[in-house]
């Protein structure tokens, strides 16, 4: 995938143009789209050698040098794709890898003003810091931040496939995924067949060494993720809701941040774990009686980043993803991606965009030129 993405937008550095604009019959006016300059891109944890890709093809492809701050738990993986740029030929300070703590690293990358334009995937709060400081120094920023996404199932859907999709949505990467499908919205008439079938297929998903090929369910980050994780699951039965799978740690020979995969049932939308973005394997499912009442519960969140929904009506799919206030809408799929396909979020899972034609547009900047001919 990280390849992939390089290879992706290699090809667009020679496709990058301005436009011709025939604006008055005096001038002959075109535009020019350039560089930024110097990009600053701070990267999280969780995709450590992918989000490299995602921010660093596009920048490098429209001519900016970048600086890249890895998260300080995954410095590793960057640092080698940075000593694998310069054996690949770029010239050495065009590409650039910054360890350090986000606090001390990343904050002065963010405040030098050397630096034209920041790229930030991460925490909402994280984000929010930065866009503040940001605007400080009047540099570009994007953002690419949390998720609380919808995956919503009707009555009419292949229950199987969708299944297995809330299944993939959530518990893929151990649910440290941005866009996880950790709202899983169930109609009213197919709730209790469907949450039987996903209970036990959580149940067959259980942790294992990450190095073992058969694993589908790995470990989280760090011992303080995996508490915080534990901590949702014990405030969720709290709340209300009922736990149907899973909802321990799990470890392996007495070692390892491992937690099971987890789906809470009986969730209302107002419980901080349908609104507050857990990062682990843990599923919130909530009931909904029609489309209507699906949309308005699927939007009902602070966040906008991808949603997900399963249904043989092609009608009800494109009605549905048009209302649905998300950045991504999966329809009969969940957790795909594509080094052509821009992805980015809505509301407060930030602005911008990573990925596909619509990314380069973060890392360049529009002169307009008129030339009289008179």
């Amino acid at each position: 995938m990280v390849a992939n993405c390089f290879h992706y937008f290699s090809g667009w550095a020679t496709k990058l143009a301005g436009e011709t604009l025939p604006v008055h019959p005096g001038f002959f006016t075109y535009t020019l789209r350039e560089p930024v300059g110097v990009v600053g891109a701070i990267i999280p944890w969780n995709f450590p050698m992918i989000m490299v890709g995602w921010k660093a093809a596009p920048a490098l492809a429209a001519g900016n040098c970048v600086v890249l701050k890895p998260a300080e738990l995954t410095p590793l993986t960057a640092i080698r794709i940075g000593e694998l740029a310069l054996e690949a030929g770029i010239p050495p300070g065009v590409f650039n890898i910054l360890p350090g703590k986000g606090s001390i690293a990343g904050e002065a990358m963010v405040k030098h003003p050397g630096v034209d334009k920041i790229a930030f995937t991460g925490s909402t709060e994280v984000g929010r810091h930065i866009m503040k400081l940001c605007a400080d120094g009047m540099k570009k920023v994007s953002l690419e931040l949390g998720g609380k996404s919808p995956n919503i199932v009707f009555a009419d859907a292949d229950l199987d496939a969708a299944v297995r999709g809330a299944t993939t949505g959530i518990f893929y990467g151990k649910g440290e995924v941005c866009a996880a499908g950790s709202r899983l919205l169930v109609e009213s008439a197919i709730h209790d067949e469907f949450v039987a079938k996903l209970a036990e297929r959580a149940a067959k998903l259980q942790p294992g060494d990450p190095l073992d090929p058969k694993t589908r369910l790995g470990a989280l980050v760090s011992e303080k993720q995996m508490n915080t994780v534990l901590g949702y699951v014990e405030t969720g039965v709290g709340e209300g809701a009922k736990l149907v799978a899973g909802g321990k740690r799990a470890p392996l020979n007495g070692r390892g941040f491992f937690v099971q995969a987890t789906v809470l049932d009986q969730v209302e939308n107002r419980m901080r774990v349908a609104q507050e973005e857990i990062f682990g394997p843990v599923l919130s499912v909530i009931r909904f009686d029609d489309a209507d009442d699906a949309v308005r519960k699927g939007n009902d969140i602070v966040y906008g980043l991808a949603a997900g929904l399963w249904t043989r009506d092609v009608k009800k799919a494109h009605a549905v993803a048009r209302r649905l206030q998300a950045g991504t809408v999966w329809v009969n799929a969940y957790n795909f991606y594509d080094a052509g396909m821009p992805f980015g979020g809505y509301k407060s899972s930030g602005f911008g965009r990573d990925l596909g034609p619509d990314s380069l547009r973060e890392y360049t900047q529009v002169k307009s030129v008129w030339i009289s001919t008179e």
